[in-house]
């Protein structure tokens, strides 16, 4: 969610074991976790990574949050007003984003944001919607770093703003149709693009050269080359 990790990013059991200083027993359990929760992948031959959405998992994840996330507020708003505890707890968290906007740790700001939903579901008292939602956030944090979101961080934070002045008021209503607008935003401002061969680089670099023989005069046989002949390879054969 700090964006530290980029999509597709290797997982080493052997690196992690030793950064941790414990067993790769117990960094494969906690991969074997990540990857249940669907923030890592695993190939029989290659290991662990961080996953890397196609656009179609993108457009999932991001409904998901969008029926998680306003189906809470409505569910929220036929009990009542937000309790005074919950409200002091979102503003703090309003006032470190704030914080971080002004500050130069891109890491921290990034997981503020993400981590707003997860505080909102926990003040909205579910905490099982909170657990799902720090999954889901952390997918579509990835998925922004993968498709290069241009959804402005200052915009975000107002955004949440207006989410919590709503609820504090009481209009649930509006506070579930900044949400939904909020969260079109910032899928909105995914870039998007077609699908693109993984193997361009490469194919690209071993392609057989091209060679126009026909525009090239026709050499005369090495036997009649002078050592003065810039044809390396032919001086070098004089030379033999």
């Amino acid at each position: 969610m700090a964006q530290k990790l980029a999509p597709g990013s290797r997982l080493g059991e052997q690196q992690l074991a030793m950064l941790f200083d414990c067993s790769r027993t117990i960094v494969r359990e906690a991969l074997t976790r990540l990857a249940a929760r669907g923030i890592v992948t695993v190939s029989a031959r290659r290991g662990w990574f961080v996953i890397e959405p196609s656009q179609e998992e993108a457009r999932e994840a991001f409904e998901a949050r969008r029926v998680i996330e306003l189906g809470l507020i409505r569910s929220t708003g036929s009990t009542g007003k937000i309790d005074k505890t919950a409200l002091r707890q979102l503003k703090a968290h309003l006032q470190r984003e704030k914080a971080a906007l002004k500050e130069s740790d891109v890491g921290n700001r990034s997981f503020l944001l993400g981590d707003f939903h997860v505080c909102l579901a926990e003040c909205l008292g579910n905490t099982l919607l909170a657990d799902t939602l720090r999954d889901f956030t952390a997918r579509t944090t990835l998925i922004a770093m993968l498709y290069q979101s241009t959804h402005d961080a200052v915009q975000s934070c107002e955004d949440h703003v207006q989410i919590v002045a709503a609820l504090e008021r009481g209009d649930h209503a509006a506070a579930e149709a900044l949400m939904a607008a909020h969260i079109g935003t910032v899928q909105s401002a995914l870039r998007v693009q077609a699908p693109t061969d993984p193997l361009a680089q490469l194919r690209d670099a071993l392609a057989p050269l091209q060679q126009n023989t026909a525009a090239k005069p026709r050499r005369r046989k090495a036997a009649a080359s002078s050592p003065n002949d810039t044809d390396s390879s032919t001086y070098l054969g004089a030379l033999l």
